[in-house]
C-alpha cells in the first residue's frame, strides 16, 4: 500500500480509532517519504511511557520567596547540549519558588517541561491540570497518553521532543488562565523557548493557541493552517484532552499530523 496510506493507518491504530472517517481530499494525495517513519513493528500504547526522562527532576514549591531572576541562556551554534540542559534545569529551580501570581498559592508542583533540550519540535499546552500538578510532569494521565500515542505514530516519543505549558501552575479546577497569569509566567516561557531554539512549534488547543499566539482567534479558524511565532513555524492541533471527549475528532486530527510530519521533514532534509 501507499507509504502515506500506511503511516495513517499506523496513526489511526496509535490513537485507538478503528473505523476511520473521511479526512480531507487534499491529504488523499500526499506523499511522505520515511524520513521520519517508525520502523518495525507499531510501538504499543504500553511501550510509550508518560514518565520518560525530564529535563529535570519534578520540582516541589519548597519555598515561598520570590525568584524574579532569569538566567540569560544563550542558544548560539557554540552553546552544547549540556549547557542547555543545565540552564533548563537552573530555570526550573528557580521557577519551583516563583510567587508572581496567586496561581502559587494553591500548587503543589511547578510543572516547567520535559524531553529534550535539542528537540526540533516544542509541544505546548495550556496550563498543567490535577495530575500534572500532582507529578511535576507535563501531559500526564489519559491525555497524557493519548499524545504519547500521537507522537509515537509520528515515530517519536517523549526523549525527543519538548513539552511544556504556557502556564506553569495549575489554575483552580482547570479554569483558563488569567490575563495577569500568563503575563506573569511570560518571563519563563520565553527563557525556555530562547533556551530550546526549536525548529517547530506544536501548539495544542485553544487557550494554548490563543494565548502564544497573542489573538482571540477560534480553534477552527488557527487549524489547517501555519503561523509565525518569533520566525518559528507554528502548527495548531487538537488539545488531546478535546480528541478524549469528542473522539470522532481523531480521525480530523490525522491532517494536523501528516501537514506537521511534512513540515519537520522539509526541515530536516
Amino acid at each position: 500500500m501507499p507509504e502515506h496510506a500506511e503511516f495513517r493507518a499506523f496513526y489511526l491504530s496509535e490513537i485507538g480509532v478503528h473505523t476511520p472517517l473521511p479526512v480531507d481530499k487534499a491529504d488523499s494525495s500526499s506523499q511522505i517519504t520515511d524520513k521520519i517513519k517508525p520502523e518495525g513493528a507499531p510501538v504499543a500504547p504500553s511501550s510509550v511511557s508518560s514518565q520518560s526522562q525530564p529535563v529535570s527532576p519534578p520540582v516541589h514549591l519548597s519555598s515561598t520567596t520570590s525568584s524574579e531572576h532569569v538566567p540569560d541562556v544563550s542558544v548560539d551554534s557554540g552553546v552544547g547540549a549540556a549547557a542547555d540542559i543545565n540552564g533548563l534545569k537552573e530555570m526550573a529551580a528557580q521557577a519551583s519558588t516563583c510567587t508572581a501570581c496567586q496561581l502559587s498559592e494553591q500548587r503543589n508542583n511547578v510543572v516547567f517541561g520535559v524531553g529534550s533540550s535539542e528537540a526540533d519540535i516544542v509541544f505546548i499546552g495550556e496550563a498543567p491540570g490535577e495530575e500534572e500538578d500532582l507529578q511535576g510532569e507535563p501531559f500526564v494521565g489519559q491525555s497524557g497518553h493519548l499524545l504519547d500515542r500521537m507522537l509515537a505514530s509520528l515515530g517519536m516519543d517523549r526523549s525527543q521532543v519538548y513539552i511544556m505549558n504556557r502556564v506553569k501552575c495549575r489554575p483552580p479546577n482547570n479554569r483558563d488562565p488569567k490575563s495577569e497569569e500568563i503575563e506573569a509566567c511570560g518571563k519563563w516561557f520565553d527563557a525556555q523557548l530562547k533556551a530550546l531554539s526549536p525548529k517547530l512549534i506544536c501548539l495544542l488547543g485553544r487557550v494554548a493557541a490563543q494565548t502564544v499566539l497573542e489573538t482571540d482567534a477560534s480553534l477552527s479558524a488557527m487549524r489547517g493552517k501555519w503561523h509565525d511565532y518569533h520566525g518559528i513555524p507554528v502548527k495548531v492541533i487538537y488539545h488531546p484532552a478535546y480528541l478524549l471527549r469528542s473522539p470522532k475528532q481523531k480521525t480530523h486530527a490525522w491532517n494536523d499530523l501528516t501537514d506537521l510530519k511534512r513540515r519537520y521533514q522539509s526541515l530536516s532534509s
